[in-house]
């Protein structure tokens, strides 16, 4: 009988060696499913484990930290009034257009300097006999230093070739000279701070025709109370601060024709009689 235990045995450990068991772990054989059972806590007990797991204090919450204080801005408080007369003084100084480009470029009373690139002041022929003013550069003015050189520039070079002109031929200029952040509209305290100086532009290159894109522009040259849809294709006349008196045609600005190009034959026909007008007085 002996001998054949351990006949049983070694053919037992060859079969383990044969499965890849080759080490043996413990002297006696372990129940690993009784053992799992006894792991498994009880309800109860899982829950006391739990809050022992916790920590005795909860975690400190963390203080958000003091904000930065923002940098101080360095343009200054500008006292709008002040500035405006201070625009006025300046303007009335210069003797011709290059003195007054000068002291507008020095001038410090409107804040939109501090946000521009660069002013604009004008383009094309200062001694041409017909200006047009816009409102103010956006952005690509305000890169090139130019007026009217975006996609509405392309269309007003294109509106002006239709009737013989080009930019050789006329004189253009911006009611503000800066553009404002993000394009947005001038503020009314920026415009009359402004004003001075396009008026000034406007007696010292003297046109003899003046035409206003746009509804702003319609408002501070020839002080209009009504929308530019009503004022637009009849003749007005802008006034001078020295007296001057110059024929203007309020039309539609480029930027608004390219938004609603349906009305490009409204500004079709303001353009004929700014052609008609500009050949009784050349």
């Amino acid at each position: 009988m002996p001998d054949r235990i351990d006949a049983d045995i070694e053919a037992l450990l060859r079969f383990y060696a044969d499965a890849g068991y080759s080490d043996a772990l413990d002297d006696e054989p372990h129940d690993r499913f009784a053992e799992s059972a006894k792991r498994v806590m009880p309800h109860g007990d899982t829950r006391a484990a739990a809050q022992s797991s916790r920590p005795s204090a909860p975690a400190a919450v963390p203080v958000p930290a003091a904000p930065i204080a923002a940098a101080p801005l360095s343009q200054p408080t500008i006292p709008a009034e002040a500035q405006a007369a201070r625009a006025r003084e300046l303007a009335r100084s210069a003797s011709n257009l290059e003195e007054l480009r000068g002291l507008l470029d020095s001038f410090d009373g409107c804040n939109l300097k501090f946000t521009a690139k660069q002013m604009v002041f004008s383009d094309g022929n200062p001694e041409a006999p017909i200006m047009f003013i816009g409102e103010a550069p956006g952005r690509d003015e305000d890169l090139e230093g130019r007026p009217f050189v975006g996609r509405s520039g392309q269309l007003l070079d294109r509106m002006l070739a239709a009737i013989g002109l080009d930019r050789d031929s006329v004189y253009i200029a911006n009611v503000i000279p800066w553009r404002p952040p993000g394009n947005r509209d001038p503020s009314p305290l920026e415009t009359e701070i402004c004003r001075p100086f396009i008026e000034r532009q406007i007696e010292l290159a003297a046109p003899q025709v003046i035409v206003t894109l746009g509804n702003p522009s319609a408002k501070v040259i020839l002080q209009a109370k009504e929308g530019i849809m009503r004022i637009r294709g009849s003749w007005k006349v802008h006034q001078t601060p020295g007296g001057m008196e110059i024929p203007a045609m309020p039309t539609l600005h480029p930027a608004y024709l390219l938004r609603n190009p349906a009305h490009k034959k409204l500004a079709w026909r303001d353009f004929l009689e700014i052609k008609a007008r500009l050949k009784s007085v050349v």
